[in-house]
């Protein structure tokens, strides 16, 4: 039986899992010079929109918790889905090195529907949202306290990263230098179409 307790811990899991391709791509950015395009921060967006609505399961778990996660990873998929499609054309190819066979935009896609599916899932279990027997509310502790201070700070990081790559505008197509910082210009090569490979 699915229990408070349980439910929570399945949740940081979880939280854990999303700030891995969040860690992966914000690393991506700095040791290959990569930076997001606008497709890409959306994509990140959605991964943190989805993960505060898990950290705050490995709180307290709620439904308008897992629906969140749920509404923000269908935004944060059909943002991967098009740059996708941007690449499905014959003799386009795709941008920046497969990983483990796929770019890292499709392994986004892959991510939020496996969201999508575990919120579900989790949404059928009904006992976690009964009190236990001598509840008293939850304090974040253990493992749930790691993942949500590892999700905050990566959060946090793709926030500044972000702000000093677009400033308070419109962020470039094809980012090439931190619009705070101009004149440091990345190393990368600039996407053609507009979509990085950085996607998370």
């Amino acid at each position: 039986m699915m229990t408070p307790s349980l439910a929570r811990t399945l949740n940081a899991l979880g939280l854990v899992a999303i700030s891995v391709p969040l860690l992966f791509a914000f690393t991506d950015q700095f040791v290959n010079h990569d930076l997001p395009c606008p497709l890409c921060l959306l994509q990140r967006a959605g991964f943190v929109a989805a993960g505060i609505g898990i950290a705050l399961n490995a709180i307290e778990p709620r439904p308008a918790h897992y629906a969140m996660a749920i509404v923000s990873s269908i935004v944060g998929a059909a943002v991967s889905l098009r740059q996708i499609a941007l690449h499905v054309v014959p003799g386009t190819g795709g941008y920046g090195d497969p990983f483990l066979g796929m770019h890292f935009y499709t392994w986004a896609f892959v991510v939020f529907v496996l969201i999508i599916l575990g919120s579900a899932a989790m949404l059928f279990l009904e006992g976690q949202f009964e009190p236990e027997i001598g509840y008293q509310r939850p304090r974040l502790a253990g493992l749930g306290l790691f993942a949500v201070a590892l999700f905050a700070l990566i959060a946090l990081g793709n926030a500044v990263s972000t702000v000093a790559e677009c400033e308070l505008g419109l962020c470039p197509d094809n980012p090439t230098t931190y619009q705070l910082f101009e004149g440091q210009p990345a190393q990368g090569t600039p996407p053609d179409d507009g979509g990085s490979a950085t996607a998370q």
